[in-house]
């Protein structure tokens, strides 16, 4: 089964470089990654991409025709992406048996990914298809202020409470600062609530009201428990260190989306069809009741009528009922052979025969002479 990497992090963070180093990795233990380049306003990629959005749509192109600015055609290019995102789906199931990873990368501007509907569709589409990871990239030298460093983490939680997805944090540049001081702020409270004073004192804000500290403060308090759910990875990706430990919380990951994120979705699922049930049964109750067929009702009063089948049952039954208990009186008979309805009187019938041939004679000759005299008064 592939494994989907979905690669998000702030512009600046090295996304694009970590996903080069990541493919060089993976090619060198001779298992080459499915790559998906998903920033339709780059340039140029350090990697070689199975599937580039630049080749669907046109992101200069976009941003002429539709009058747009940079962050708002990254948007729609994705829009216009993410209606074909079936027929990626299936190039990727086609491919499945020669690869083990699916690596994603997407555009810098990070809340143009995470933010938007086609986003979310992208993101979806694959989770609900392969065990799929949310890999955030930090910039570490950037996050050595505890302001900063809590900024980044509160947007790495929300990504995380977003898309429902088992994360990993990873710290990229480590070739340049380490990232112990960040692994430790988040697993030491009482650290990083020395480094914050530190800082503070630092930059001379001691003197102020202290709300920001105090902000901080409760924030960090909060991301505790989230810190626990988290796995973190330190790298860099212009040595290349730390990528044979990243892989291995990546398995875990991937166990992690089977036990938990697959379980979910399929109760999710199930959830949604029993709502639907519901939902169908409650319509039908309501048509039940405007065509009265209430089972309450019918249970209530049995007596009552309830369509016209019912009607002309009880009708039947009726008829039948009063046709056993009204006996037909014995039939009287003037001639026995009328019991049969023959005459076997031969001179009666001679009689009647006689009379209607003269009747008829009669009739039909005086007719037919008023006809020729009418005939011959209209000529003359």
């Amino acid at each position: 089964m592939v494994c989907t990497i979905l690669c998000i992090g702030m512009a600046g963070s090295g996304k694009t470089t970590f996903m080069q180093r990541l493919n060089s990795h993976l090619h060198s233990k001779n298992t080459p990654p499915y790559v998906i380049n998903l920033d339709p306003a780059v340039l140029k990629v350090p990697f070689g991409a199975n599937i580039d959005i630049r080749d669907s749509v046109n992101y200069k192109k976009v941003m002429h025709e539709y009058n747009l600015g940079p962050n708002g055609a990254i948007v729609t290019s994705l829009n216009l992406f993410s209606t074909k995102i079936d027929q990626v789906i299936k190039l990727v199931e086609k491919r499945s048996d020669k690869f083990q990873h699916c690596i994603v990368d997407t555009p810098g501007q990070i809340e143009c990914f995470v933010w938007s509907a086609s986003g979310a569709i992208i993101t979806e589409a694959f989770a609900s298809t392969f065990p799929t990871v949310i890999a955030y990239i930090i910039d570490t030298p950037r996050n050595i202020s505890p302001t900063t460093f809590m900024s980044n983490m509160l947007y790495a939680c929300s990504i995380l409470y977003k898309t429902k997805l088992p994360m990993i944090i990873v710290f990229n540049k480590t070739d340049v600062k380490k990232s112990d001081f960040a692994e430790e702020w988040m697993t030491d409270f009482e650290a990083f609530q020395e480094a914050l004073a530190s800082d503070q004192e630092l930059n001379d804000e001691s003197q102020g009201s202290g709300y920001m500290s105090s902000l901080v403060n409760s924030m960090s308090l909060m991301l505790e428990e989230f810190y626990s759910t988290l796995d973190v990875a330190s790298v860099s990706s212009y040595t290349g260190t730390g990528f044979d430990d990243f892989l291995e919380t990546i398995d875990k990951k991937v166990d992690e989306y089977n036990e938990f994120y697959k379980t979910e979705r399929d109760n999710i699922l199930k959830e949604k069809e029993k709502q639907d049930a519901l939902k169908k049964e409650k319509s039908l109750n309501h048509l039940m009741k405007d065509l009265g067929l209430s089972k309450d009702k019918k249970n209530s009063n049995k007596e009552e009528v309830e369509v016209v089948s019912d009607l002309e049952d009880e009708l039947e039954v009726g008829e039948d009922d009063e046709a056993e208990g009204l006996q037909e009186p014995d039939r009287e008979y003037t001639f026995a052979e009328d019991r049969n309805g023959d005459f076997l009187d031969e001179d009666i019938q001679k009689r009647y025969q006689d009379a209607l041939d003269a009747t008829s004679k009669t009739s039909s000759s005086a007719t037919a002479e008023n006809i020729a005299k009418y005939i011959k008064g209209s000529q003359g």
